[in-house]
């Protein structure tokens, strides 16, 4: 089989056999095939899609490309949540530790930052010490010994989806619902997960900026895993400004051990909630969503959330006083204010330019070999909908190289746009996709 010929097929916009698709997932696992040619099937795909039977086959091929966590050691329904990515996106780090606390067996494997979007894996670097490169018998380990486990794909787990994952992020290839939707479910599957719950963002910031596309990848992936036997939904959720307040990788811990404190809540811990929630009813710990949003609250209220986080980042041999002690994260040199340039009210955030601001901060990468400054990124300052007067900060830079200041602090101006009229303000769940079907919030 001739990879220059599976590209050419794909160009023209043909379907993919069964055994094409075997055998480019297969080249990707081992390393037979090279990057240039990976990188231009890629964008064949982007461009051109894949049917649903074609992005199964995808999926199912780069599950099985490597092996298969088995679970079955742990005891109760193991859950797990991924997110489609966004920017201030810290709900694994705040609903992980809460669903333990309440009783789940969270098995969780993450990714890192992929185009404008944050990685939690990143995020968890960020702290001293902290490993996300765990075998397979650690994670079961830690999952049945302290009730969670956020990792890395293990060496062995989805190779194909590793190499074609990151080549996505560096050839503009990222915005693809074949691609988004093969990877998350192939790792998903291949993690062993009992009972899988999806955020799959949609606006400014998110990977499908659109409600419709939004809805058609939730829809595929929930096709996907329904098909391969797992219990799946996916909730549709806002992305048209930073989901919390915090933007870049030790700043995001911090936003998500103030929210496991009490010292503060907003859009991230209420997506943390509806998603969290629903992970107990899945995991049988609750038995409707408003049951497991009330024992999610009994555990941020009474500080098992934070234990819980506490005891993750030790098992995971992080300095866990950042618990305690928010001195011991990485801190930038500099915060430098973004002032805004009118008075009004704030109308609209381009979410997806704030990302990249952030990234070239330092707190994302633009190639592979790329590493990230944990300790940069920004703190918005403002909400959708907010007065301002002219000279107000509308958000604060975390800076180590005072030379980017100018650049970030015009281009933030020009993200976030300041109107004479208060918005009407956005849901934060637009639809609910399950195999039952698509219920939308509006």
């Amino acid at each position: 089989m001739n990879m220059v010929d599976i590209i050419l097929k794909k160009k023209a916009g043909q379907p993919l056999t069964k055994e094409e698709i075997s055998f480019f997932a297969r080249g990707a696992a081992d390393g037979s095939i090279p990057d240039y040619q990976l990188s231009a099937l890629l964008m064949a795909i982007s461009l051109k899609g894949m049917t649903a039977e074609e992005t199964a086959s995808l999926t199912m091929d780069m599950m099985h490309s490597g092996g298969v966590v088995d679970l079955s050691a742990i005891d109760g329904v193991c859950v797990d949540k991924h997110s489609t990515g966004g920017v201030g996106d810290t709900t694994t780090l705040v609903l992980v530790p809460l669903a333990a606390a309440c009783g789940a067996k969270v098995a969780k494997l993450s990714g890192r930052g992929l185009g404008h979007t944050g990685g939690t894996l990143d995020k968890l670097e960020s702290i001293p010490g902290c490993s996300v490169e765990e075998s397979e018998e650690a994670f079961i380990e830690q999952v049945q010994k302290i009730g969670c486990a956020v990792i890395g794909q293990t060496k062995d787990l989805c190779p194909a989806d590793k190499a074609l994952y990151a080549l996505r992020d560096v050839t503009g290839t990222v915005n693809s619902i074949p691609l988004i939707a093969s990877s998350i479910v192939s790792k998903k599957l291949a993690s062993g997960a009992g009972a899988i719950v999806l955020d799959v963002k949609t606006g400014s910031g998110a990977l499908m900026q659109t409600l419709d596309e939004s809805i058609a990848l939730a829809k595929a992936m929930v096709d996907i895993g329904t098909q391969a036997g797992k219990p799946i939904l996916a909730l549709v959720t806002g992305m048209d400004q930073p989901l919390g307040t915090h933007v870049g990788n030790a700043l995001e811990v911090k936003e998500a051990i103030d929210i496991l404190s009490g010292r503060t809540g907003g859009d991230l811990l209420a997506v943390s909630l509806e998603l969290g929630s629903r992970m107990l009813v899945a995991a049988g710990i609750a038995c409707d969503v408003e049951d497991g949003k009330k024992r999610m609250r009994e555990a941020l209220e009474s500080g098992a959330g934070l234990r819980k986080l506490r005891e993750m980042i030790a098992a995971q041999g992080g300095d866990a006083r950042v618990c305690d002690d928010l001195a011991y994260l990485p801190h930038a040199a500099y915060k430098i204010a973004v002032p805004s340039v009118k008075d009004g009210y704030v109308s609209h955030m381009n979410t997806t330019d704030i990302g990249y601001i952030a990234q070239d901060l330092g707190a994302g990468r633009k190639t592979k070999a790329d590493a990230i400054d944990p300790a940069v990124g920004l703190v918005m300052d403002v909400r959708l909908g907010a007065k301002v007067k002219k000279g107000d900060s509308l958000a604060t830079l975390y800076i180590n190289k005072p030379e980017l200041a100018q650049s970030a602090i015009a281009r933030m101006q020009e993200a976030i746009s300041i109107s004479d009229e208060k918005p009407e303000l956005p849901p934060l769940v637009y639809a609910s996709v399950s195999p039952e079907g698509i219920i939308r919030s509006i």
